[in-house]
């Protein structure tokens, strides 16, 4: 994987202590440790309603020791900011193609050298949604890693990593328990946000 603001010595401490002081003077607490057995894992992040949840993921990445990568569609990455989305762990996905994005992912998971947390929206998008997406499911599923519950609830202030999640391969079920956790969190625009 391309190197990124996590993995850039001394830029990433000074980060981690900007990130902290910010959040803490912003009133956010931060919650969860990443497990040993999910240093390779899919992060879900959700709700996601807000450009705003960008910032705030890479700063609750660092307070948490994270080395996050994120997919974002393929507008973001041109000129003249691509090799700075690339640089805050961006990859560039391409909703107009039909492409192996789960495959290449669950690729990249396993072939990494370290750890490699890999955040995925499953409502693809910032505005409202009936149906969440499943390519973060089958991407763990694959690449045979755990989804990791990760939050961010803008009501409370609250965010973190609540508990890991072991795909099955009924993916019914699995996203009815996945759905459940986060019934009650709200995010920054509330009414875009339905995790039924």
């Amino acid at each position: 994987m391309h190197r990124t603001l996590f993995s850039t010595p001394v830029v990433n401490t000074l980060l981690r202590a900007l990130s902290l002081s910010y959040l803490k003077l912003a009133g956010w607490k931060v919650e969860g440790t990443l497990p040993d057995n999910a240093r390779k894992s899919v992060l879900i992040a959700a709700p996601h309603t807000s450009n705003w949840d960008l910032p705030y993921t890479l700063m609750v990445g660092f307070a948490l020791h994270l080395n996050l990568y994120w997919m974002g569609k393929a507008s973001l990455f041109g000129p003249p900011f691509g090799a700075l989305m690339r640089w805050l762990g961006g990859i560039a996905v391409d909703r107009s193609k039909a492409n192996n994005l789960v495959a290449a992912s669950a690729q990249a998971l396993r072939e990494a050298d370290g750890p490699l947390q890999l955040v995925v929206p499953p409502e693809g998008t910032r505005g409202r949604t009936r149906q969440w997406k499943t390519g973060f499911y089958f991407i763990a599923l694959e690449a045979k890693v755990p989804i990791v519950l990760a939050y961010m609830d803008y009501e409370r202030k609250v965010a973190g990593l609540g508990p890991l999640f072991t795909p099955t391969g009924d993916i019914e079920r699995d996203m009815e328990e996945v759905k459940r956790f986060y019934a009650g969190i709200k995010g920054r625009n509330a009414d875009q946000f339905d995790a039924q």
